[in-house]
C-alpha cells in the first residue's frame, strides 16, 4: 500500500474511496462513479475497497485502479449463529479500514452498500489522521434499500438513489452506468459487434445473461430451445455462467448460437442484441435502459422481491416484460422469443420506451457530489488547523 502521510494536504490530489465489492451489482456503479471521478478531475486518486470473496478482485485491477483489501462483513437477514458473529467481524473490518483510509488520505468515502460498504461509514465517522471525520456519499442501486446503506444513510452527507421508494430519504439520480454503456450507440457498432461474437450479421439476435454467475433457469430453457430459434433464423449470444455449461443443438444452416462462460464486452454484446432476456438486478436494468434494449426480464425468486421492482418502472413504461422464473420454460422461449423478434414495430416502440426510463448522467452526479464534498473537506481542514494554530499557546508574539 503506497502512503501518503510524507505530504501535506494542501500539494496532493484529492483521494476518493469507492466502497462496492461483492457482486457485479455493487462493484459496476463503483467502477463507473471512478471513472467519472478521473473524467471531471484527472488528477484525483481513486482507491476501491473490496474483499477477497467479490468480484472486485478482478474487475477492479481491470480497470486500472487500485484495489485495498478488508475482512467481509456479511449481513445475515435471520438470527442464529452468523448474526451474533457480526458485530466482532465489523470491529475487524472498520479497523482495517481505518488504517486505508489514512494511508490513502481519504478525502471522502463513497459507498454502494453490501459487505465493504458498512465498515466504510463507520471508519469514515471516526478519527482519522487527525479529523473527526471524512464525509460520506451513498449510492442506492435498488428499489429497496440494503442494511448497509439504511444505517450509513443516518449519518451520510449525501444520499442518492436510483428510483423513488426505495426506503432511503435520497435524491435520485438513477444508476451509475460506465461511459461505454451509457455512450454506447449500438446501430452503430451492430456489424462489429457481431464479427466479435461470431454472430449472424443480418439476423435476429437474442443476448441471453443471468448475471456474473448465470442462471439455470435460463440456460436450461433457452438452450433447450434452440432449434425452434435456429428454425425460425435467430441467432443467440449466450452468457451461461463460469461454472455452467450448455449444449444447445440448432439446424443445419442456422444462424450461430454462440456460448461463452463470461461477457467481457457487454458493450459489444449489447449492440450486437436485438432483445435480452435475463435477471432484474438494479446494475442490469439500468444497463439496458441506457442502451435502449428491449427486454425480457426474469426476476430471481429469492430475497423481497427486489429484482421485481427493479425491472417495474421499465415494464411499466413499455421497455420491457416481466415473466416469472417459474414460467420460464423450453416451451415458452419457443413460443414466445420467435413471435416477439418478428414484430419489428413492437421492439422499436420498446426500444424508444426503455430509452426514456435510462439514466446517462447518474455517474457525473454521483461523482460531482463526492468530489465537491472532498473539497469542502479539504479546505475546511486546512481553515481548521490555521485557527489552532492562532490560539496555540505558542504561537504568535507575546505582550
Amino acid at each position: 500500500m503506497s502512503s501518503e502521510r510524507g505530504r501535506s494536504r494542501s500539494d496532493r490530489p484529492l483521494s476518493v474511496v469507492v466502497a462496492g465489492g461483492g457482486t457485479a451489482g455493487h462493484i459496476e456503479p463503483a467502477l463507473a462513479v471512478a471513472d467519472a471521478v478521473t473524467r471531471l478531475d484527472p488528477t484525483a486518486r481513486v482507491t476501491a475497497l473490496g474483499t477477497t470473496r467479490g468480484l472486485e478482485t478482478t474487475l477492479v485491477p481491470e480497470r486500472g485502479y487500485s484495489l485495498e483489501l478488508i475482512p467481509p462483513v456479511p449481513l445475515p437477514r435471520k438470527p442464529g449463529v452468523e448474526l451474533a458473529k457480526t458485530p466482532g467481524r465489523l470491529v475487524h473490518a472498520v479497523t482495517a479500514t481505518r488504517s486505508v483510509l489514512s494511508d490513502v488520505g481519504a478525502d471522502v468515502v463513497v459507498g454502494f452498500g453490501g459487505y465493504v460498504a458498512l465498515p466504510a461509514y463507520f471508519a469514515a465517522q471516526l478519527h482519522v489522521r487527525g479529523r473527526s471525520r471524512l464525509p460520506i456519499v451513498i449510492h442506492e442501486a435498488n428499489a429497496s434499500a440494503g442494511i448497509a446503506n439504511k444505517v450509513g444513510a443516518r449519518f451520510a452527507d449525501r444520499v442518492m438513489a436510483a428510483v423513488a421508494g426505495s426506503g432511503l430519504d435520497a435524491e435520485v439520480v438513477g444508476i451509475p452506468v460506465r461511459g461505454v454503456i451509457a455512450e454506447l450507440d449500438r446501430p452503430a457498432l451492430r456489424a462489429k459487434a457481431r464479427h466479435y461474437f461470431g454472430l449472424d450479421e443480418e439476423a435476429p439476435t437474442l443476448l441471453v445473461f443471468g448475471g456474473s454467475q448465470g442462471a439455470q433457469r435460463l440456460n436450461d430453457a433457452v438452450a433447450g430451445a434452440a432449434g425452434t430459434l435456429g428454425t425460425a433464423g435467430i441467432g443467440v449470444l449466450h452468457a451461461y455462467g463460469p461454472k455452467n455449461s450448455i449444449n444447445p443443438v440448432s439446424p443445419p444452416g442456422a444462424p450461430p448460437y454462440r456460448g461463452v462462460g463470461y461477457l467481457k464486452r457487454m458493450d459489444l454484446a449489447y449492440a450486437a442484441a436485438d432483445l435480452v432476456m435475463c435477471r432484474s438486478g438494479a446494475m442490469t436494468v439500468a444497463e439496458i435502459s441506457a442502451t435502449g434494449l428491449p427486454a425480457i426480464y426474469v426476476p430471481l425468486p429469492h430475497g423481497n422481491g427486489e429484482q421485481r421492482l427493479n425491472a417495474l418502472p421499465v415494464v411499466e413504461a413499455g421497455g420491457g416484460v416481466i415473466v416469472d422464473d417459474g414460467d420460464i420454460s423450453t416451451d415458452w422461449v419457443a413460443r414466445e422469443v420467435p413471435r416477439l423478434l418478428a414484430d419489428t414495430d413492437r421492439l422499436a416502440a420498446m426500444s424508444a420506451a426503455a430509452t426514456g426510463t435510462g439514466h446517462r448522467d447518474a455517474a457525473n452526479a454521483v461523482a460531482a457530489a463526492a468530489l465537491e464534498l472532498a473539497s469542502d473537506q479539504r479546505a475546511g481542514s486546512h481553515r481548521g488547523r490555521l485557527r489552532a494554530a492562532f490560539r496555540s499557546p505558542g504561537s504568535g508574539s507575546k505582550r
